[in-house]
């Protein structure tokens, strides 16, 4: 289980307020959300809280909405990814 507060990013497939409704009965029930907004605009769900992000996404599925995590934003636990080595191994000769 995760130990520390992170965030994650989804992208929930909202058309109404009913949609962002579902979504935020789901989140208040959950364990270990501190905080969480919807954005129907940008149909995007940012949750924080003591939780994994496979959780928060299989919790909001629930609701029948299509989501998926939100693409170009990592939660914070996830390092980037490291910048591959470009320095070519010392040829001292």
């Amino acid at each position: 289980m995760a130990t520390e507060s992170q965030t994650i990013v989804l992208k929930v497939a909202m058309s109404c307020e009913g949609c962002s409704g579902a979504v935020k009965r789901v989140l208040t029930k959950m364990q270990g959300v501190e905080t969480f907004d919807i954005d129907m605009k940008e149909q995007k769900v940012t949750v924080k809280g003591n939780l994994k992000p496979e959780d928060v996404l299989q919790t909001v599925s629930k609701t029948g909405k299509k989501t998926s995590f939100w693409e170009g934003e990592a939660t914070s636990t996830q390092a980037a990814a490291p910048a591959p080595e470009t320095a070519p191994a010392s040829t001292d000769a």
